[in-house]
This record gives C-alpha cells, structure tokens and sequence, in this order.
C-alpha cells in the first residue's frame, strides 16, 4: 500500500517545488500538502518563535499524524518547533533542513550559513552547530550572515533587487568559508544562475536533501512492512 506523506509549508510558492520533488522520489506516494503562511508571517513579526506559534505548528503534526506515515515540515524558521512535535508524534516528522546540515558537517570545518531573515538564521545556525558536536566535529566554525535588504525587496516584489544582493552576499560569503548553506529554499534558484566558476565552495540548499531523507524515511517503512509480513504467521499448505 502506497504511503501517505504531509508536507506543512509557510511559504505558499514552495509547494510545487516539493510536489515537482515528490513526483520525481516519491512517486508513488500520496502527498497532502498544508500551507500556513501566518506561521512564518507572525514569526517574523515576532522575532522567532513565539509559545503560540510552536503550538500552532504542533497542532498541524497532531492533524496530520493520524492520517500520515510521515510529516515534513518544510521551513526551516520552524525548525525547534518541529523538534517539539517529532517527541510527541508517533510517526516520523522531518526538519527539511537536517540533512542539508549534516552534508555541510561533512564538507567543511567553517561553514557559512546565509539567510534574508534572522528568524530564519538563528534555527539553521544553531541546527548546523548541534549536528557539528552530534557529528564529532568540536572544531566546526559557523559564520551566520544576514542578507540586509533582501527580503524588504522581495517583499515589495523587487526580485531582481533580492537576487542581487542574495547574489553578492553568496560570492562574498563564499570566498572565506568551505561551504555555504542556504537557510531559505528560495535562496537556491539565485546560486543557480550564478555564472559557472563564481563559486568555488559547495553551495547547499534544502529542498532536494530534505526529500531524498523523506524519501529514505518512506524505504525504511516499506521495508519493516515488508518484514513483519514475511515474519509473520504462513499460510497452511492444505495439500499436506
């Protein structure tokens, strides 16, 4: 049986880059997206995660568990609050962000977080020095920037603005770190267009580490599945 998989976004435009996604690792699991972008709307009005905010994303979780083999939770500024609601939630629920963080461990020792929010940056820097100590890595730096500007341009539909100087900041950024992480998914379509060769350290993004780990999540399942019904009571041979 196919496995039913919710993926919460607070970003309305990412839904079809993670459905692209699933359609592309996943095909041939039923997906339910749920959209909320008062979530990521108020976080950043608030300055981070409220109380509030947390119980309102871990009362989308306890929604969707009942229904779900398994939940990803597809923006990073709600990192700790998915933390929260993976301890309290029978079945898996996934930070989009932790595998980009543990590539990033492994890539390098000084590792360049960029966001356009500070909401956003604080989860993922603190997310990619966790993964660092869980990793072994003691010795991993984290250089945190803030992309000012950014996303007063983007939010008043200036997108070329926002690219340049998502753009500059990448290069700038780039150049005195081993690897950069970009801590917002929409980040990543500016390090595409770059011209080749701008960039000489990895550059990672979200969207596709985070599937690929959901879609590693949907091969577990199927395969312990498969095995309590091979394990299970066989059939008896009549003809015996």
């Amino acid at each position: 049986m196919a496995q039913r998989l919710a993926l919460v976004h607070t970003v309305g435009s990412l839904e079809p880059v993670f459905a692209s996604l699933a359609r592309e690792l996943l095909p041939d699991a039923e997906m339910v997206h749920v959209v909320d972008e008062t979530l990521l709307k108020d976080a950043i009005r608030e300055g981070g995660l409220t109380p509030e905010i947390r119980d309102r994303l871990r009362a989308h979780v306890a929604d969707l568990a009942p229904d779900a083999d398994a939940i990803l939770v597809t923006c990073s500024s709600m990192g700790p609050a998915v933390e929260i609601a993976r301890d309290e939630t029978a079945i898996p629920v996934l930070r989009v962000d932790e595998p980009m963080a543990d590539e990033a461990v492994r890539l390098g020792r000084r590792i360049g977080v960029l966001a356009t929010l500070s909401t956003t940056l604080e989860p993922t820097a603190d997310l990619v020095r966790r993964r660092a100590v869980a990793a072994g890595r003691g010795d991993t730096e984290v250089v945190p920037r803030v992309v000012e500007g950014a996303f007063d341009a983007l939010s008043r539909g200036d997108r070329a603005e926002h690219d340049r100087l998502v753009g500059d900041a990448l290069i700038e950024l780039g150049a005195n770190v081993d690897v950069v992480v970009l801590a917002q998914a929409s980040m990543a379509r500016v390090a595409d267009a770059l011209p080749p060769g701008t960039l000489r350290v990895p550059v990672l993004s979200s969207p596709r580490s985070g599937m690929e780990r959901l879609a590693a999540v949907v091969h577990g399942l199927r395969t312990s599945a498969e095995a309590k019904t091979t394990d299970g009571p066989q059939p008896t041979d009549v003809n015996r």
